[in-house]
């Protein structure tokens, strides 16, 4: 064999290797991209969508945003929407979403549950029982009731001339009593309470603005308490300014439905 004939034959193998390894590295490629386009081709189809209004029955518009706000969080794929004047409740979802969002609605859409506060004054003089009063008031869990119980007693604000000849006099009328605000609401198995309870009263001093200016005295405790169903306790004691009287306040809750 020649020289020629040597280098011609190193060449062809030369060329063919290269094509070899260049098809070698170019066909994963191929593969992935074919088992790509096989991949899209074969996706589920999403599912169809539907829409149903659900009407609740037993809550209160307060607990509204709360079941929608859980209705999004378990179904985030589905679109919900609250109608609050007409207590209604819009899906568009799959027929799964619509679904599980009736199964939702018929474990929380109840009827609140209802407690009897009974609120209990005891007064003592200079240690000695001196007599006691009760309220009691019924409190839909997770909403508020009040009670007023007193006086209105004018109080002169001001005055004034009407064309120079007539004198008019301001009067506002400030309430003098017992007023108590509760609230109330669920702490796992206890209840959670906040109470305002103001009591206020007539000083027999006068005052020193204007005579017919009255001097009132005022008490106010406003906290919040864990109650237990059915246990009294006691939300605070306090003296009667200008007395020797105190007074103990103390609550009790009990389920009513």
């Amino acid at each position: 064999m020649t020289a020629t004939a040597a280098s011609a034959g190193r060449h062809l193998i030369s060329a063919w290797l290269l094509f070899t390894l260049t098809l070698f590295a170019y066909a994963p490629g191929a593969v992935a991209q074919t088992q790509s386009g096989d991949a899209k081709s074969t996706a589920p189809a999403a599912a169809p969508q539907e829409y149903r209004t659900f009407y609740l029955v037993n809550a209160t518009q307060p607990a509204e945003n709360d079941i929608v706000t859980d209705l999004r969080n378990v179904l985030p794929q589905a679109k919900i929407y609250l109608v609050s004047s007409l207590g209604a409740i819009t899906i568009r979802g799959s027929a799964d979403d619509l679904q599980l969002a009736q199964r939702i609605l018929a474990d929380i859409d109840h009827l609140a549950k209802t407690y009897r506060l009974t609120f209990t004054m005891n007064e003592s003089d200079a240690g000695k029982p001196a007599g006691s009063s009760h309220i009691a008031m019924v409190v839909v869990l997770g909403g508020k009731s009040e009670v007023k119980q007193g006086s209105k007693i004018p109080i002169v604000t001001g005055s004034f001339d009407e064309q120079n000849s007539k004198a008019n006099t301001q009067v506002q009328y400030e309430d003098v009593g017992l007023t108590i605000e509760a609230w109330l609401d669920s702490s796992g198995d206890a209840l959670r309470l906040r109470t305002k309870v103001e009591q206020s009263s007539v000083a027999e001093e006068k005052s020193s603005v204007g005579i017919q200016d009255p001097v009132l005295r005022q008490t106010v405790f406003d906290g919040t308490s864990t109650l237990v169903e059915g246990k009294p306790l006691v939300l605070g004691t306090f003296d009667i300014p200008g007395t020797s009287r105190s007074e103990e306040i103390k609550v009790v809750a009990e389920l009513v439905k």
